[in-house]
């Protein structure tokens, strides 16, 4: 799958935003004929990467700062219409000229095509929004360096290191869970589910993997094997039902032309068709569809159950 390169110094936003548009059709073309959720997800995220780099080291927005990628975005997990979360990390308060530039800055992510949340904070900053916020601490976590000031980007890992509680963070994102889960009902066999937040969804997922990686023992499905924590089987569950739900997000990212992700019913007989389900006597195409998405949803809540225990 090539690759388009890094639009160089004086290039065009426009430039910059017709090859960003070709390399993403590239993405959707080659995963269609080949659906592999993991390549694409990354490819995707280092698609994004060299976009902003290029964006980046043409403005130079703040002397000392650092450009890091935080939330799926920052775990190189960016599905095609996710929003791109960045942060601008200062070695200290902006300048007026700074602040503009840095506003610039944004503006021209938008203008090339990419839907940026951003933030921008010092590192006392970070931590003061860690220590009030569960969703900003995680955020943190995943935390990813893009460009500018690696220093500033070590020394603010380490600050949170430092901050760090794993007990408190475990506490909160249990907590955090079983509010999201009351949210849908507290059960995953709603008709129209949504892939990321409802109960057996990818949150849950994240949700494990947020935990390892607060109290050390790692980022990946293996690692928890290697720490005694699941079976081999249990892996190769929590392997095979994430790539399910995340080909069933893609897919509908794709089909809807925009973040989508609920399984709603006016997408439920397209994405039957892609997936190849057929009818049977007794099941409607998009209804072989919705079991094994039930099937899977089920698994991974009694997965998470279990570890969270």
């Amino acid at each position: 799958m090539a690759a388009t390169q890094p639009a160089g110094p004086g290039t065009t936003v426009s430039r910059i935003r017709a090859q960003l548009q070709a390399a993403r059709g590239a993405l959707r073309e080659a995963y269609l004929r080949r659906p592999r959720p993991r390549a694409l997800l990354h490819g995707h995220s280092k698609l994004v990467d060299r976009t902003i780099k290029a964006i980046w080291r043409e403005s130079q927005p703040a002397a000392g700062a650092a450009l890091l990628a935080t939330g799926g975005y920052g775990r190189a997990e960016l599905f095609p219409f996710s929003d791109i979360d960045v942060l601008i990390l200062l070695a200290r308060e902006p300048s007026p000229d700074e602040r503009s530039r840095l506003e610039s800055l944004v503006g021209q992510l938008w203008d090339v095509g990419l839907e940026a949340g951003h933030s921008v904070r010092t590192i006392a900053a970070c931590l003061e929004a860690a220590e009030a916020d569960i969703t900003v601490r995680t955020t943190l976590l995943e935390a990813r360096f893009l460009a500018g000031s690696r220093t500033l980007y070590r020394k603010l890992d380490a600050a949170l290191h430092q901050a760090f509680d794993p007990a408190s963070f475990f506490k909160a994102k249990k907590l955090e869970q079983e509010q999201r889960h009351a949210k849908h009902q507290d059960t995953p066999y709603s008709l129209e589910p949504n892939l990321k937040e409802a109960p057996g969804g990818l949150r849950d997922l994240h949700v494990i993997q947020w935990i390892a990686r607060a109290a050390g023992i790692g980022n990946g499905w293996r690692d928890l094997e290697t720490h005694g924590l699941i079976q081999h089987d249990e892996l190769r569950q929590l392997s095979r039902s994430e790539s399910v739900l995340q080909n069933l997000r893609i897919r509908l990212h794709y089909l809807a032309g925009r973040r989508e992700d609920r399984l709603v019913f006016d997408l439920q007989n397209a994405l039957a068709n892609q997936l190849g389900d057929s009818e049977t006597p007794t099941r409607r195409a998009r209804e072989v569809m919705m079991q094994r998405y039930y099937r899977t949803a089920k698994a991974i809540t009694q997965l998470n159950t279990t570890l969270l225990q």
